[in-house]
């Protein structure tokens, strides 16, 4: 049975693992929650297209790509486009991800904007070490209860295993270039 004639939840799970992402973490990044991505992986029921479209998003994939034979690539790309990037933030917050293809990265990066007043909400806990900087505006980045105020020009690097979080309070954008290790995202 090839790739494409698969079950969609039992493809999708595929997917998931060869990215090496868990479904908690494709919960978060979708907007679904764990039990709907449980679900859906285990064929219980056929997901909506909107939310096919959600998951498919976090995959970097279409729904044509989803549905057809899978192309092998020869080298994964090293240019990536601006429309190219994958933005997996939302609600003020865009976190538009660096993705060449590889399924075996080790390192992710992120381009992140946060509108005035955006917040990434409640903290935020994930195995790894994150390193960025601002590129404009300001930011308030919380780890482990401590509050730091950075500006343009200053980075950061955070333990990623304890609870942090980033909020804009300013009245302008904040523009963030981030690396993170491992490449949960």
């Amino acid at each position: 049975m090839s790739e494409a004639t698969l079950a969609p939840g039992r493809r999708l799970s595929q997917i998931r693992q060869e990215k090496g992402l868990s479904q908690r973490r494709v919960a978060e990044l979708s907007g679904l929650t764990h039990s709907a991505i449980s679900t859906i992986e285990q064929d219980k029921v056929s997901p909506a297209v909107s939310t096919l479209q959600k998951l498919l998003k976090v995959y970097n994939l279409s729904l044509s790509e989803f549905f057809s034979e899978p192309v092998i690539a020869t080298a994964p790309k090293v240019v990536i486009r601006p429309e190219d990037l994958i933005d997996i933030g939302g609600q003020g917050v865009s976190l538009k991800l660096i993705h060449n293809g590889n399924a075996l990265r080790t390192l992710a990066m992120l381009l992140e904007t946060y509108e005035p007043g955006a917040t990434t909400g409640e903290r935020i806990r994930h195995q790894g070490e994150e390193t960025g900087t601002l590129l404009e505006g300001e930011i308030i980045l919380t780890v482990g209860g401590q509050r730091y105020h950075l500006c343009a020009g200053e980075s950061y690097v955070i333990d990623t295993g304890q609870p942090h979080s980033f909020s804009n309070l300013s009245a302008t954008p904040c523009r963030i270039v981030s690396a993170h290790t491992p490449a949960t995202f």
